[in-house]
């Protein structure tokens, strides 16, 4: 099942993809669940499955304004550095635990909405990565369980402003200007991706290939993220974990390659969808 947040008819809403189309939740089940992540949190999916039998979609996915797909989420959690291949090619030392930074929902858009490029930098860059959507309240969570607590996955373009997160050590600065990362275009709940090892992803700028691996080769894996966060952190429904990108970035090309306005940027995960988002600037 494929669940998405959206805007339609000037209102926030929710619903479930079906055949071409978005069966609305929140006209249904509003009163009791007014966005994606009450819904998640309530641990009600079976509700919204239940709404697709013999539905026809009430919107076409072109008559929405896609918003992230979990638009107010308590928690964004974004690793760094967790492939090896994008490790070496920063010319990073290996180390005992993830590399961790936050992301404020604000800085988020969603599929087929402009990323902005900030008027002070030109050195803005991709990075598609896997995101992992929490469905249930997770602490002190042991990794062999730690799928348990997924509701779904979706797609993330860590958009970063790379010479302001090179400021100093922490990466804060350069991954939260305003609407510079894309989340979506949906969430796929986990009975559509049972293990989130076994996927490929890819990213393309203006149709060109920049990036592309398997999520196999994390350096630590998707239960391994919700043990460490969830020791030091309770997870709760709709927190999003961003969970790395491979090799291929802008800053490490020769020359360099960041986005520009009117650019086009694809990321591309299997199972999940592609989530693409034109460029502009900064007004």
């Amino acid at each position: 099942m494929k669940l998405a947040s959206y805007l339609v008819r000037g209102k926030e809403s929710y619903g479930v993809v079906s055949d071409g189309g978005l069966v609305d939740l929140r006209s249904r089940l509003g009163e009791k669940f007014p966005t994606l992540k009450s819904l998640l949190a309530a641990g009600e999916l079976d509700q919204a499955r239940a709404q697709l039998k013999s539905r026809k979609p009430d919107f076409r996915l072109e008559e929405v304004t896609f918003l992230p797909v979990i638009p107010d989420a308590e928690k964004i959690f974004c690793v760094g550095l967790n492939y090896h291949s994008h490790r070496e090619e920063t010319g990073r030392p290996e180390t005992d635990y993830p590399t961790m930074f936050t992301r404020y929902a604000n800085t988020q858009v969603g599929h087929g909405q402009p990323l902005i490029k900030p008027r002070v930098s030109n050195e803005f860059d991709y990075e598609v990565e896997l995101a992992v959507v929490m469905g249930k309240r997770a602490r002190h969570v042991p990794k062999a369980k730690a799928l348990e607590y997924v509701a779904g996955y979706s797609i993330y373009n860590d958009g970063s402003v790379r010479d302001w997160q090179r400021h100093t050590s922490q990466f804060t600065p350069g991954k939260n200007f305003i609407g510079t990362g894309g989340l979506g275009p949906w969430l796929v709940t986990t009975d559509e991706i049972p293990d989130p090892s076994r996927l490929s992803l890819a990213l393309r700028l203006n149709g060109k290939e920049m990036q592309r691996s398997t999520t196999d080769l994390m350096i630590f894996p998707v239960p391994v993220l919700i043990e460490y966060l969830s020791t030091f952190s309770e997870l709760v429904p709709g927190d999003v974990i961003a969970t790395g990108t491979p090799s291929g970035v802008g800053f490490k090309r020769v020359p360099p390659v960041f986005m520009k306005p009117g650019d086009v940027v694809e990321a591309d995960i299997s199972g999940v969808g592609i989530l693409r988002n034109p460029v502009i600037a900064e007004e």
